[in-house]
């Protein structure tokens, strides 16, 4: 196999970007959305997406990050500067404005899907639903945007030639993994595009789901780690959340601190009086409470607050505001602890359709990621919602809300053998191809990708291409933080 081609320069404009629009398919027949995705193959043929086309502004790493604290927690700044320094793969994980706009600067099929827009291995995992079924899904949507299919392929398909690199992979362990991640991507397309629509829509891969998915290419050894992962999954729960988090301090259950990965708003503010603080949050939970289905809003009336902390999250969310709080139901024991989360604008955002971006169609970054996530989640949480707050510089910002931890479980990719990433590869790629599906095309996809291996072999060239810039970027990461451009703290 010949070694992957040097990346090249693209002029400023790319050829071709998608409309950045859901586009409706009832008025087109079956023959008519295949002849879409057979346009679109002659058009862009699957071999040439193995091409890695950089802008020829491309901006260096350590500009990126230096723009991106200008919106950020200054004190938390150094953080994520800490926790992108450790290695490429934790690098990747939150350099995805950089790659954003490095897949804008090459042509697309322009076939359109809501895109997860971070579709990293470590954005997959686990979760319940509300019926309380274990489900594997797509779990990040903070960057969540219409755009081309392909661009949310590719970033998995780098991920894990990212992480089989750290990891110390065979170059043709990695070259399996990624093909097959692609290769299961394709398989579902098709499967999708053969499926009712009604039946796209209900399918999920639960535990038993999963099982079935992964079949006879387990081993007992991998049935045990999926057994105890599961399990793991299932005692992640609110219960346990309430125990690591808090502690009762004179009779009162508080937020414990762990200054700054955890701290209490008391502590943050302390010259506000709780009462006051209280009050405004009662407000603010109201607000939200709007955006919840009305039988949600009822269930959310019975808890009362108790406290509240900011709280780290990620690694590309790193100095966002993020809080937890913490309310109470019935007693002691009925907690119910929600993440709020602040949503910026999504890093695709400057390289899609202005359409995509305007403040008329987004109203509110949290309702964006809210909408995105409940079009490509197979179920989504009870109390997923969205509020607009005026913080005390005066500043609006935008929140989404759901539950902190509702049985969520994932794999730990730096502990991945090969076979393991094939397996947990080809699992994301059946995921991402259902989410997909459930807001684009599938037919004109899966004309697109046809029945043979060029798409699967263009891709896995782009995966080891991209890794080679990511490991650039990282190295230059690294040593602005050596040199102390970046200042850069580690996790406690």
């Amino acid at each position: 196999m010949n070694a992957p081609k040097t990346a090249t320069t693209s002029p400023a404009v790319p050829r071709q970007r998608g409309s950045g629009r859901l586009e409706p398919t009832a008025h087109l027949s079956l023959a008519e959305r295949a002849a879409r995705g057979t346009a679109a193959r002659r058009a862009l043929p699957p071999g040439e997406q193995g091409e890695l086309v950089l802008p020829q502004d491309r901006p260096d790493a350590v500009t990126v990050l230096e723009a991106q604290a200008g919106s950020r927690l200054p004190e938390l700044v150094p953080v994520r500067h800490g926790r992108m320094a450790a290695s490429p793969f934790a690098f990747f994980r939150g350099a995805a404005a950089l790659m954003a706009g490095d897949l804008a600067a090459s042509p697309t099929s322009n076939l359109v899907v809501q895109l997860c827009g971070d579709a990293h291995l470590s954005n997959f995992g686990l979760f319940a639903s509300p019926e309380r079924r274990l489900l594997f899904d797509v779990n990040d949507f903070d960057e969540t945007l219409p755009g081309p299919w392909e661009w949310d392929v590719k970033r998995l398909a780098a991920s894990i030639e990212v992480a089989g690199r750290q990891n110390g992979f065979p170059r043709k362990a990695r070259r399996r993994a990624v093909r097959a991640s692609v290769e299961r991507y394709q398989q579902a397309m098709a499967r999708f595009a053969g499926m009712r629509e009604l039946d796209v829509w209900y399918a999920r891969a639960d535990v038993e789901e999963l099982r079935e998915l992964l079949g006879a290419q387990q081993s007992k050894d991998r049935r045990k780690a999926l057994d105890r992962t599961v399990a793991r999954a299932r005692s992640n729960d609110s219960l346990r959340a309430l125990r690591k988090l808090s502690q009762v301090v004179d009779g009162h259950r508080r937020i414990r601190a762990d200054p700054p990965l955890l701290v209490p708003l008391g502590d943050l503010l302390p010259e506000v009086a709780r009462e006051e603080l209280e009050t405004q949050i009662r407000g603010l939970l109201g607000r939200y409470s709007r955006s919840l289905l009305p039988d949600r809003r009822l269930l959310l009336g019975k808890f009362g607050f108790v406290d509240m902390a900011r709280k780290v999250v990620g690694v590309g969310s790193v100095g966002t505001r993020c809080w937890v709080v913490l309310l109470e139901g019935r007693d002691d024991d009925d907690p119910l602890l929600l993440q709020v989360k602040e949503a910026q604008e999504s890093v695709l955002a400057p390289y899609l359709a202005p359409a995509s971006r305007s403040r008329r169609r987004v109203p509110n970054q949290g309702e964006r990621v809210v909408k995105g996530q409940r079009l490509m989640q197979a179920a989504s949480d009870i109390f997923l919602g969205w509020e607009r707050v005026q913080g005390l510089d005066g500043a609006q910002r935008d929140f989404y809300l759901r539950q902190l931890r509702d049985q969520k479980g994932s794999v730990v990719v730096e502990n991945m053998l090969p076979e393991g990433a094939r397996l947990y590869g080809e699992l994301c790629g059946w995921t991402l191809a259902r989410a997909h599906a459930r807001s684009g095309d599938a037919v004109a996809i899966s004309a697109y990708l046809g029945d043979d291996t060029t798409f699967s072999k263009a891709v896995a060239d782009f995966a080891e291409r991209y890794a080679d810039v990511n490991e650039r970027d990282h190295g230059a990461v690294v040593e602005a933080v050596r040199s102390g451009r970046l200042a850069a703290e580690a996790d406690a």
